[in-house]
């Protein structure tokens, strides 16, 4: 069993490079401050793992798994592997550093995910973020890879089920809003006009196929970092305030999104290892539903993957999100709050560190520190954070021990 002593996000508003900052940098305040937040100095760090996904590309610079030595030396030959799964490049770094403390090699492990995508422009970026599709085998028509590849995902739940994009849009409303109670937001402190989240091709112009602007997650710099330890770290130093990563889910399909939609085409779900994921990660928490969570953190790089998220968390029965968009319960007091935080549309969503982010958002919400975006009296929150177009899918459950 893995624990979370504590941890730190950077600024998603911040443009490093603007600021004539480097990897190095964002590293140096990640590093620094998760230990700090978490009470752990640098000697007690049995392992550390990274997630990053586009380090080279957008930067040129690799082997980022040196990255933390290289601006604290008290972890100079610390052993230390940099994890790329897209997206889910946090979420399974985090699965790695909780194998090292289950299998007893360490009882302290460093867990950052960090990208800088600022550093290009925008339709480079776009790019460069598209080499987690499979490159010469789909979206070779699409301008922008991504809203492309959703597009096409938003187009399967209205073939199966109907979907209206009105529900779609209110979602990115909420989470923009949600967004401007985070301190550390990307957006909080962005202004919409009045048609912003409607059907109006000026304020919410078509980005690909039927994705709209305020319907994507953001372009972001930034960092997040958490501490997890052992039982026996805790047995031998009482007195941490810690989370429990009570459960976990981990699923893997192929590249290819024609395909998995063409294998569950038969299935009450449009994409099965997604929910195969979150149903692991319950019964490894031994929550028997989504009714024992007291909130949700999950990948909304496209208001369409919070849609897809919504049924297969079994918030709704599948092809039913609109009901749980329409009735309120995704609101911060509502039945099942989503993304308080923000999520990726408002929050940000630097790749490869927004599954440690959601994370984090978990652990401050069940120890009661998530500020003015707290969901009161929550005591466990589950997390969903996809690479690519659910190619890697990684779930957690957390909980407050006492829950």
């Amino acid at each position: 069993m893995a624990f979370i002593a504590g941890g730190y996000q950077t600024d998603f508003a911040r443009n490093w490079q603007r600021e004539g900052h480097d990897f190095a940098d964002l590293f140096a305040e990640v590093t620094r401050e998760t230990l700090a937040a978490a009470g752990i100095s640098p000697p007690d760090v049995g392992v550390i793992h990274v997630g990053n996904a586009f380090g080279q590309l957008f930067t040129g610079q690799g082997q980022l798994g040196g990255m933390p030595a290289t601006v604290q030396e008290e972890l100079w030959g610390i052993p230390a592997s940099r994890h790329e799964a897209a997206c889910a490049s946090g979420g399974v770094a985090i699965l790695a550093a909780m194998a090292d403390l289950e299998a007893g090699r360490y009882d302290c492990a460093l867990v950052l995910g960090a990208e800088l995508e600022k550093t290009v422009p925008g339709d480079t970026a776009t790019s460069y973020l598209g080499a987690a599709a499979w490159i010469g085998h789909e979206g070779q028509d699409a301008k922008y890879m991504w809203p492309y590849m959703f597009s096409e995902l938003a187009d399967e739940y209205d073939r199966r089920y109907g979907l209206d994009s009105q529900y779609l849009q209110e979602i990115s409303a909420l989470n923009f809003g949600n967004a401007r109670l985070n301190p550390n937001a990307q957006t909080r402190a962005w202004r919409f006009g009045p048609a912003a989240f409607t059907a109006d091709e000026t304020q919410n112009p078509i980005v690909e196929g039927r994705v709209r602007r305020q319907e994507c997650s953001q372009v972001t710099d930034g960092a997040a970092g958490l501490v997890l330890v052992s039982s026996r770290f805790l047995a031998s130093r009482p007195g941490f305030q810690v989370s429990r990563i009570a459960g976990w889910g981990h699923r893997t399909a192929g590249l290819s999104l024609s395909r998995k939609l063409a294998r569950s085409a038969d299935e009450p779900y449009v994409l099965p290892h997604v929910r195969a994921a979150v149903l692991d990660a319950f019964c490894r928490a031994e929550v028997p539903d989504v009714s024992g969570l007291d909130g949700i953190e999950t990948h909304d790089c496209f208001a369409m993957s919070e849609y897809m998220a919504i049924d297969h968390f079994g918030i709704t029965a599948p092809g039913e999100s609109w009901k749980a968009v329409a009735s309120g319960d995704l609101s911060r007091d509502g039945r099942i709050p989503v993304n308080p935080s923000g999520g990726l549309i408002g929050g940000g969503h630097p790749v490869g560190a927004s599954g440690v982010r959601m994370v984090l958002d978990a652990h401050k919400q069940v120890l009661g520190q998530a500020g003015d975006y707290q969901v009161d009296g929550a005591r466990r929150f589950g997390t969903l954070n996809i690479g690519g177009s659910t190619t890697t899918t990684v779930s957690f459950v957390l909980d407050h021990p006492s829950a």
